[in-house]
């Protein structure tokens, strides 16, 4: 008890940076995918055909692979980012590509009638997705992003390998120093399981309040 009572401020600061990352991750990655989203589904070719090689390219690429490019090349080009910031960067690219597919096709799922009714009577097309086709939307966008926000808080440990002082980062700094292997990587995942049960948990009951028929 002693041992983890000693190392608990780095611990709580480690976990600190990820909630931070995580929170960063799903807020850029929904901004990016409603856009891409909406994008795939509404946009013209100059904006369909970018979409869709953003979101396919991104899905094809591990999340490790992007952190090194955007951290290694960013600087390569004259621009600085820290490592944090390269981090969510990344995350949020990959977060973004999963996203948009999950909202095109929460879209596309709604039947065309309900578009058709509301342009039937005089709603914009600004109306119509604010009105209409979000609010029945947002049931069938629930779980799959839900599972994409575990997903990414899971790969936050990712940023440890550009030297971000996260949960993962801190307790592989306390085992360097105090041997302890099996106790301090248990505690990280414990409270990696603690973070997500309760994304999930909060999820679930989300899913249950916009249920759709």
């Amino acid at each position: 008890m002693d041992i983890l009572l000693t190392n608990l401020p780095l611990t709580l600061r480690g976990l600190i940076v990820t909630l931070e990352v995580s929170l960063l991750t799903l807020l850029l990655g929904t901004a990016l995918g409603l856009a891409g989203g909406l994008s795939l589904l509404y946009g013209g070719p100059l904006l369909r055909w970018p979409a869709r090689i953003y979101v396919d390219f991104v899905r094809g690429v591990p999340q490790l692979v992007l952190i090194f490019a955007i951290f290694y090349g960013l600087p390569t080009v004259g621009l600085q980012a820290s490592a944090l910031a390269a981090g969510v960067l990344a995350l949020g690219f990959f977060c973004g590509a999963h996203v948009s597919e999950i909202v095109r096709g929460a879209i596309d799922s709604i039947p065309r009638g309900q578009s058709d009714a509301a342009k039937a009577i005089g709603l914009t097309f600004g109306q119509r997705l604010r009105l209409v086709l979000l609010p029945q939307a947002i049931g069938r966008i629930l779980p799959a992003w839900v599972n994409t926000a575990v997903e990414v808080i899971k790969a936050s440990s990712l940023v440890s390998l550009v030297s971000v002082i996260d949960l993962m980062m801190a307790v592989q700094q306390i085992v360097g120093r105090t041997r302890e292997t099996l106790l301090f990587y248990t505690v990280a995942a414990l409270l990696y399981f603690v973070i997500n049960y309760g994304v999930s948990a909060a999820g679930r009951r989300l899913e249950r309040r916009y249920a759709y028929a």
